[in-house]
Parts: structure tokens; C-alpha cells; sequence
């Protein structure tokens, strides 16, 4: 009897679990925040809430600085930044690496085209961005990218650890949202 309880139990904690993936819905206000980082290589402070009352935002997370996949994605932002200019929209990239790795990578890896700010632990809760292997934060963020408009609502999401649709597909949103202007 007592195993067929704990076996129950354990069944209905599984259910219950919150999906690994479990992104904030399109269409949802996005949590405002401030943040530290680097643009052009110099210390940067980004506001959600400021910065939405220029134009849309593509919040991209990315896991780790100077990874492979990481880099190549910034590369790519890097290549589409008079794109997402002409779209109005203002990239920013998110991760939890220090700032001194944020002032390199923005520079090296960005090449001074946009920005990069720390995703403190309230943001990556906040973004539901936290990269979880067998249940335990790595402390690292998924890939997730979000296109934001004005409003502060989110009008795209792409969760995917490969980088290679992150940009495509977020200048597509930028450039939608510009056509309803």
C-alpha cells in the first residue's frame, strides 16, 4: 500500500511539474527590468521600458560568451543590425556572463552593433530562460528570442538552442510589425 501511494505521489508531482520550456506566450506584457552590460565595448545600462518607447525590442538569450553558437548568433545580429535599424527595432543580447566578458563580447563578437546586458537571476525567472539539464539550472540561459513591441507586449518568441533561425526570424517580426505602422 505504501508503495503504491509513494508511486502515485510521485506521478502526480511529475504531472504537476511546470513544462522545461515554458517561455512567456505571445501576446503577454513583458516583465520590464534594468540591466548592466556593454555596447561598443563601454559600460551600458539597458531599461526595457525606456528603450520600447523608441521602437521594438529583439531580446535575444544566448548561454555563454565566446561559445561557439553563441558567437556565431552574434555574428549574425551583427550582419542584420541595418535590418533591424530600418525596422526601428533595438537588438540586445542577454546572458549571465560578467561585464568585463560583456565589454569583450560586445565589441569582438557584436562588432560594436549592439548591445549586451547581464540577465540577472530575476530576469532569467522573470523571461523563464533558465537552462535546465535533469531538472538543475545550469546557471546558464536557453536560447530564446523575443521580439517586443511597443506596447511591451510580446509579439514573438523562438526558443531553440541552435542559433541558426534566432535572427531570420525575429527581423521578420520586426519587419511585420513596421508594415502596420
Amino acid at each position: 500500500m505504501t508503495r503504491t501511494i509513494l508511486a502515485s505521489a510521485t506521478a502526480f508531482v511529475l504531472m504537476a511539474s511546470p513544462s522545461a520550456h515554458a517561455q512567456l506566450a505571445q501576446g503577454a506584457l513583458a516583465p520590464d527590468f534594468t540591466a548592466q552590460g556593454a555596447l561598443k565595448g563601454k559600460p551600458f545600462a539597458f531599461n526595457l521600458k525606456h528603450a520600447l518607447k523608441k521602437g521594438p525590442v529583439v531580446l535575444y538569450f544566448y548561454p555563454k560568451a565566446f561559445t561557439q553558437g553563441c558567437t556565431l548568433e552574434a555574428h549574425a545580429f551583427a550582419e542584420a543590425s541595418g535590418a533591424f535599424h530600418k525596422a526601428g527595432a533595438q537588438v540586445v543580447g542577454m546572458s549571465n556572463d560578467d561585464l568585463p566578458s560583456l565589454l569583450r563580447f560586445s565589441t569582438e563578437a557584436c562588432r560594436d552593433k549592439f548591445a549586451v546586458a547581464a540577465a540577472t537571476p530575476p530576469v532569467i525567472a522573470a523571461y523563464d530562460v533558465d537552462l535546465k539539464q535533469n531538472g538543475v539550472s545550469t546557471g546558464l540561459t536557453t536560447r530564446t528570442s523575443y521580439v517586443i513591441g511597443r506596447d511591451g507586449k510580446v509579439v514573438l518568441v523562438h526558443s531553440d538552442m541552435n542559433y541558426r533561425d534566432h535572427v531570420k526570424l525575429t527581423l521578420a517580426a520586426v519587419e511585420k510589425l513596421k508594415a502596420r505602422r
